[in-house]
């Protein structure tokens, strides 16, 4: 009788803990499928980023387009410590526009090559969707500087690159190539090392003297950033009263996997949408009393980004 019963509790024990495994185990099979599911039948979107009880609301720039919206736009309050500051975000779907890059008069720095237009070409106006500032003068920070199959200055193997190729991909990485880009680069920006990288700050991003001179020696000012999301998508990302550390910290809120930063200062953050075709209705995103909203319409005095809906993947920038 005694070995009948211990048998008997042996089995309810068995039992029970085959339940327990069980349940568990089901219980992240089913949020693996799930969370493959979504992955796959999701269509590319901008984050949802809360704070508190609030969440941003997105809001597309380009409906104009006549697609599905290809650069949305937001404010929010990134730090609930500092409610008065807020943070300029824009979404930009890669798989749908051509991100290109354009010199100025001045920047990126001086050149014997012919800097072509200087602003954003006039048979290119109909399709473009939004214009924003690049990175620092060369001068101020030695980095690669490649566009319409010009090599403006080498690229420098480890710093911060964002990059576009003929297969259409855009990318923000650590170069690892030669000074030259390859056959299959259409655009190189490169600007300091990489800020984020594997969806985190870098250990350099705590060091706020590697990220530029800033406005009167105050760490914390107008900085931008541009990072890259799982699906390639890219983020912009202007705030001021930032540090390199707190700048990096909004990004990984953004669900960034990679990023850069860019301009600092007061002076230079800009990101311009546009009303209608034609680039006409421009309108300033990120409110800097520094910058008029048709800045990169006349030739500028320093190199810019622009962003077109694409015609075709890789295609090679307007110019």
């Amino acid at each position: 009788m005694r070995k009948i019963l211990l048998v008997l509790l042996s089995l309810v024990a068995l039992s029970v803990t085959g339940y327990g495994y069980l349940k568990n185990h089901t219980s992240a099979l089913s949020t693996t499928t799930i969370a493959t599911s979504t992955t796959t039948t999701t269509t590319p979107a901008p984050p949802t980023i809360c704070n508190g009880l609030n969440c941003a609301t997105w809001k597309v720039a380009d409906s104009w387009a006549g697609q599905a919206p290809m650069v949305m736009t937001t404010v929010f309050t990134p730090f609930t410590s500092e409610p008065a500051v807020h943070a300029y975000v824009a979404w930009i779907k890669s798989s749908a526009i051509d991100i290109a890059l354009y010199p100025g008069y001045k920047g990126p720095g001086p050149s014997a090559l012919a800097r072509g237009p200087e602003m954003v070409p006039l048979t290119a106006r109909t399709r473009l969707l939004a214009t924003f500032n690049s990175g620092f003068y060369e001068s101020d920070s030695a980095a690669g500087f490649f566009t319409n199959n010009t090599l403006y200055y080498p690229m420098v193997r480890g710093l911060a690159t964002l990059v576009r190729y003929k297969s259409g991909v855009v990318d923000i990485k650590a170069w690892d190539g030669g000074k030259r880009p390859g056959p299959d680069v259409l655009m190189a920006r490169q600007n300091l090392s990489l800020l984020v990288d594997n969806s985190l700050p870098t250990a350099k991003a705590s060091n706020n003297v590697l990220w530029g001179l800033t406005l009167h020696g105050v760490a914390a000012v107008w900085r931008t950033a541009l990072g890259v999301d799982e699906q390639g998508n890219l983020m912009y990302v202007a705030a001021p009263a930032q540090t390199s550390q707190s700048l990096a910290t909004i990004l990984c809120k953004l669900h960034v996997v990679r990023a850069m930063q860019l301009d600092i200062n007061p002076e230079w953050p800009i990101f311009v949408t546009y009303a209608n075709r034609g680039a006409t209705g421009p309108a300033l995103f990120v409110p800097n009393p520094n910058q008029i909203s048709a800045r990169f319409l006349y030739p500028s005095t320093k190199d810019f980004f622009a962003v077109f809906l694409s015609k075709s993947a890789g295609e090679s920038q307007p110019w």
